[in-house]
């Protein structure tokens, strides 16, 4: 799924296709960004991918790379056990102390409820000590010659409506705030649509618990 292949499909669909543009190459390939950084928020599942996460050690509190959106999964330590994950207010009722305990190789790991990025190991992890786990990263930013590999070539019709409600909202002469309203409405509805008919990936028992279908 490549950047200059989007930008010819909008191209013909603003009616933009003869030079001089009305729109540079440079400034539509912002608005592909834009429209990448638009779908992670929406669909962060899309953009998941499985790393090795480093570890701060002696200290419960993890947090994910600066590239991360939010958690999904943690596996493993790597090279060792497989970490389990637990309700924090369980393990302190059975385990009150546990932020306090002596570091080794984590067994267990909770969310934050309160930040996407940050987690709970417990142990702490002794130093050296690398996780691998599943996160939802921000996408780069790509050139004109960029390959969108991060996410499916399914979206390519959502990246082209998502660019153009950009262009249709941002030139002042050209401006037609119609087809912005439509395209704008025709990538929110393709991404809600899109999370209506799967169950999300951060939960064990998502697509299992009959209770969670919508």
């Amino acid at each position: 799924m490549l950047v200059s292949d989007i930008i010819t499909q909008v191209r013909d669909v603003i009616q933009d296709t003869h030079t001089p543009y009305r729109y540079s190459d440079d400034m539509l390939v912002r608005f592909v960004n834009q429209t990448l950084k638009r779908m992670v928020v929406l669909r962060p599942d899309l953009f998941s991918s499985i790393e090795e996460i480093p570890t701060e050690s002696d200290t419960p509190f993890q947090s994910l790379p600066s590239d991360a959106m939010r958690l999904v999964d943690i596996f493993q330590v790597k090279g060792g056990p497989v970490l389990t994950e637990v309700n924090r207010s369980t393990l302190e009722r059975s385990t009150p102390g546990w932020m306090s305990e002596s570091s080794g190789t984590p067994i267990n790991f909770m969310r934050h409820i309160r930040n996407d990025t940050r987690f709970f190991v417990y142990p702490a992890p002794n130093a050296g000590v690398v996780l691998i786990g599943e996160y939802a990263k921000t996408p780069p930013d790509y050139s004109i010659n960029g390959d969108i590999d991060i996410i499916p070539d399914g979206y390519f019709s959502v990246l082209i409506d998502g660019v153009v409600f950009i262009a249709e909202s941002v030139d002042d002469e050209y401006v037609n705030n119609r087809r912005a309203q439509m395209y704008q409405q025709m990538f929110t509805q393709a991404m809600g649509a899109s999370v209506e008919g799967r169950q999300l990936t951060d939960y064990d028992d998502g697509g299992l618990n009959e209770d969670k279908v919508t």
